[in-house]
């Protein structure tokens, strides 16, 4: 599935280069590296400053795009990549979205302490997906959008409370059978229809499930959810 492959490609990386359209040299496309989350609904959330020329060209016109890519590979052509491409504008009401993104990236909370930092959400119109040579597509929206996005936004907190309490041990030993890493330093921090992402001795791990679901009570107890070779 092209769209749940661009969505999967997109929340196992942080940052991408936000391409917006420049206020001062006449809609010139104007690019930045930015750190983003992927919501639960697939839209990503960023954090600015109203300083930053990107912000002030958002709000001349709200059309942006970001583009990131797999980068286990040296040889970049033959890596998969993802373009986003849609409207952006300032979140009013940052609560749940901006509380997932701090889990993620816990130092921006000295951001936050700025008057001038603010939440943007962008909301995709269009994505372009590169899974390799020859796999290119134009993604559906439909197919895009994740499911229940709303249930899993309002449940997210304490399944990862569930999870990080009783289910500790079990995540320890996830981690470290995928990716090496043994420390009691371990905590999921955040969870979706797609995956989980995992805290352990300050590194982030994503790890996808073998399949996404459509109800976030599927993913407990954790022990019965399978994982593909990561």
């Amino acid at each position: 599935n092209n769209a749940v492959e661009a969505r999967r490609l997109l929340r196992a990386h942080r940052y991408g280069a936000l391409s917006t359209l420049s206020r001062k040299l006449d809609g010139y496309p104007f690019g930045s590296i930015t750190p983003y989350a992927v919501d639960h609904d697939g839209s990503l959330v960023i954090l600015i400053s109203g300083l930053a020329e990107h912000t002030k060209n958002i709000e001349h016109d709200p059309r942006v795009s970001l583009i990131t890519h797999k980068q286990n590979d040296p040889n970049i052509q033959m890596q998969g990549r993802v373009t986003v491409v849609g409207n952006a504008h300032r979140m009013e009401d940052a609560q749940q979205a901006g509380e997932r993104y701090l889990r993620l990236f816990p130092e921006a909370a000295n951001y936050l302490t700025m008057a001038d930092f603010s939440f943007y959400r962008i909301q995709p119109i269009a994505i372009r997906y590169i899974g390799g040579v020859g796999r290119i597509h134009w993604v559906r929206m439909p197919d895009y959008r994740a499911a229940q996005a709303v249930k899993f936004s309002l449940q997210e907190a304490s399944l990862l409370n569930d999870i990080n309490t009783r289910q500790a041990a079990y995540l320890r030993l996830l981690i470290q059978q995928y990716h090496g890493s043994d420390t009691p330093d371990t905590q999921a921090i955040a969870l979706d229809c797609d995956g989980m992402d995992i805290r352990s001795n300050g590194i982030i791990y994503r790890l996808d499930f073998n399949t996404f679901f459509n109800d976030p009570e599927q993913i407990l107890p954790l022990s019965e959810v399978h994982f593909p070779n990561q």
